[in-house]
């Protein structure tokens, strides 16, 4: 089976580097949609070199590797990397006029973060991600939370949203051809949550709050730059360089579509960038229902994350003080508990029972107080937001999907 790639920046080119060291699929196209440098051989210079993650020849065969991209034909647009067959696509980058058909591709990830609306039409002007499917493609992968752009719209029948080894299970070969993979945030966040669920139940999660930091996107500026007309977040043109900026995140959204008991808990998501090339980490605060006589400690807490670690290579325990390029691109996990730093504190929580709308009392009647005991507990994950964590989550949903199919 063939493998369709539509982009090459940075989660395009590191999912290549992915499936050539894999080799689940035969031959892998790419479509970059335009032309670059003067040529063939600038793409292949630009899959070769990372600043991140180093040479492909390093990631590939170690530092006493060998050639890792060769045969290089600038007619064809062919090249072999690491001996399986790669075609470069320069012309279309609207994703119906793509030749996958042409190309017998039958399965696309689409990683330009363009396309995310699946209830856009193939023919729409700018592209959906529908075309694909016109495009001769049977299954889209896309490496971006879904973004219905009409309000009102449901999601359709044949999109879903997916991360591997939470609920890939709810995933239906006969039904869904668009499935998301989420992002690499909600990725992680969902590891950080599930144990947790799975342990002291919904009902017992009284809020939650998270913050990412995050490191730099693409989409960031480099120096400082006039925001455009229209533009309300003046932060978005500051200098990635020099700044820590605020931002927003779609990880409580998108964790609902993941967990869906999540939903009915009150979440909050926040994000901030900072100036690194990759390794990001989350900071999850979390209310969990107590009781004072025996209150959730955090030799709990890390022991469900520990027990939850052996059950599934995404999720790795660790009891060492790491820094941001430790996890860089390894392990291969959506999330690595940085177990010395979680901590929890208990406390009695009291409530106004006058203050709520479903108690009445007479005139004259003092309300009661309710005493709830709550544990706070603040968890550490870290993830490498490019390679390490999502890549490889993406690429294992990816050849999940492949191997489903007909």
């Amino acid at each position: 089976m063939k493998l369709g790639i539509n982009g090459l920046g940075r989660i395009g080119k590191l999912s290549l580097w992915h499936h050539v060291s894999r080799k689940f699929f035969s031959e892998i196209v790419v479509n970059l949609g335009r032309q670059a440098g003067t040529g063939l051989e600038d793409i292949a210079a630009t899959i070769e070199k990372d600043s991140s993650y180093g040479r492909l020849s390093t990631y590939l065969h170690g530092h006493k590797g060998g050639r890792a991209i060769e045969n290089l034909n600038e007619e064809a647009g062919t090249m072999t990397i690491n001996g399986v067959p790669v075609t470069i696509l320069r012309e279309a980058r609207n994703p119906k006029d793509i030749k996958w058909q042409d190309n017998n591709v039958r399965i696309v990830a689409d990683i330009t973060g363009v396309f995310k609306d699946p209830t856009a039409d193939a023919e729409e002007e700018r592209g959906s991600v529908r075309g694909h499917l016109q495009a001769g493609a049977e299954k889209v992968m896309v490496s971006a939370p879904f973004k219905i752009k009409a309000k009102g719209i449901d999601m359709p029948e044949d999109a879903i949203t997916t991360v591997m080894g939470i609920n890939d299970d709810d995933y239906k070969p006969e039904q869904h051809s668009i499935i998301s993979a989420a992002s690499c945030t909600t990725t992680c966040l969902s590891y950080m949550i599930k144990p947790l669920m799975d342990h002291f139940g919904a009902d017992q999660m009284l809020t939650a709050s998270m913050v990412t930091v995050h490191a730099a996107t693409g989409s960031q500026n480099v120096l400082d730059s006039v925001p455009a007309a229209g533009a309300s977040d003046l932060r978005k043109n500051r200098s990635i360089l020099n700044n820590i900026i605020m931002t927003t995140t779609g990880a409580a959204k998108a964790l609902g579509l993941v967990i869906p008991e999540m939903k009915g808990i009150g979440f909050i998501a926040e994000s901030v960038r900072i100036p690194t090339s990759t390794g990001s980490l989350i900071v999850l605060v979390l209310n969990l229902q107590d009781e004072l006589e025996n209150p959730i400690k955090r030799n709990l807490i890390n022991s469900i994350y520990k027990d939850y670690a052996d059950t599934t290579p995404y999720l790795k325990y660790s009891t060492g003080q790491n820094v941001s390029s430790d996890i860089i691109g390894t392990p291969e996990a959506a999330t690595v508990i940085e177990s010395t730093e979680t901590h929890t504190r208990t406390a009695s929580l009291k409530v106004n029972l006058k203050n709520l709308k479903s108690c009445n009392f007479e005139p004259g009647q003092g309300a009661p107080v309710l005493e709830v005991p709550v544990t706070q507990a603040v968890i550490y994950g870290w993830y490498d937001n490019e390679l390490g964590s999502y890549t490889n989550m993406l690429g294992d949903l990816t050849v999940s999907v492949a191997e489903r199919m007909v």
